[in-house]
């Protein structure tokens, strides 16, 4: 099973490379699928990748949804 997660961009680092956060993990993602991120933005990460931006409002109950999973399982 893959799965695509939203994270939030904290850096850029050229045209076609970010950082992101992951709940506190930071990760150097492409931007080649993507246009006109800044900093501050949410986008979905597959495998490496922004897929698409992603409304924050959406990012952060889809985030809420996660740790609640992983609080449950814990």
């Amino acid at each position: 099973m893959c799965l695509a997660i939203p994270a939030r961009v904290v850096e850029l680092k050229d045209a076609d490379t970010a950082v992101v956060d992951l709940s506190g993990v930071r990760k150097e993602i492409s931007l080649a699928l993507v246009q006109d991120v800044v900093v501050g933005d949410y986008v979905i990460v597959h495998v490496g990748y922004a897929l698409n931006k992603l409304d924050p409002d959406e990012a952060e109950k889809t985030l809420a949804l996660f740790a609640e999973l992983a609080a449950s399982t814990g």
